[in-house]
């Protein structure tokens, strides 16, 4: 079986990130989509995010209906803060039969080569690329790697902080959530300070 994955903060899961996996989920050839939720990314600051589980739970609302998308928490039984190349080998430990590959913005794959060991990541896992608005054309480095796949996917330029941001503005920011997940951060007066 072929897995993307595809890692975030996921603080909160909006209907960007829902756009973007679905149409992976459907016009790639990848079996699943599995969205880990990151519990500390080392290129953040911890003290931004809600609590792991409260993601993890706002990233299940999100996918309850999708067949082909899964909610992972693998990082969470990983030392912190943890790295990608860690995360894949132990995937590849517990999942032997599985082919893992990565999921990532334009933005991400021209800054990868400050990632932990990089190179192994780019040597031995398929990478598909989605576009961003503005992130210009990818490193001709890793263009021509027969590993790099540039997807075809709409272009969607929303985030979760800006999301975070409005609701602190008291903005209405229904749309860009899933309904559920507007449901759960409405009750919990979740971003609101």
């Amino acid at each position: 079986m072929k897995i993307g994955l595809f890692f975030g903060s996921f603080n909160p899961i909006h209907v960007g990130h829902l756009i973007i996996v679905n149409h992976l989920a459907e016009y790639s050839n990848l079996d699943e989509i599995w969205l880990v939720v990151t519990p500390h990314n080392p290129h953040k600051e911890k003290k931004s995010l809600l609590d792991d589980y409260q993601r993890l739970h706002m990233v299940h609302l999100a996918t309850q209906d999708y067949d082909k998308i899964k909610p992972s928490d693998i990082e969470f039984k990983l030392p912190q803060p943890n790295f990608t190349v860690n995360t894949l080998a132990h995937l590849q430990e517990k999942f032997p039969k599985h082919e893992f590959a990565l999921i990532m913005g334009e933005d991400n794959i021209n800054s990868i080569h400050k990632w932990k060991n990089y190179e192994f990541i780019i040597n031995n896992y398929n990478i598909y690329v989605y576009p961003r608005l503005n992130s210009g054309e990818i490193n001709e480095t890793y263009i021509n790697s027969n590993k790099i796949h540039k997807v075809n996917a709409p272009i969607i330029e929303l985030s979760s902080t800006f999301i975070r941001d409005s609701i602190k503005s008291k903005k209405n920011v229904k749309p860009m959530l899933p309904e559920k997940v507007w449901q759960y951060i409405t009750h919990n007066m979740f971003y609101i300070k």
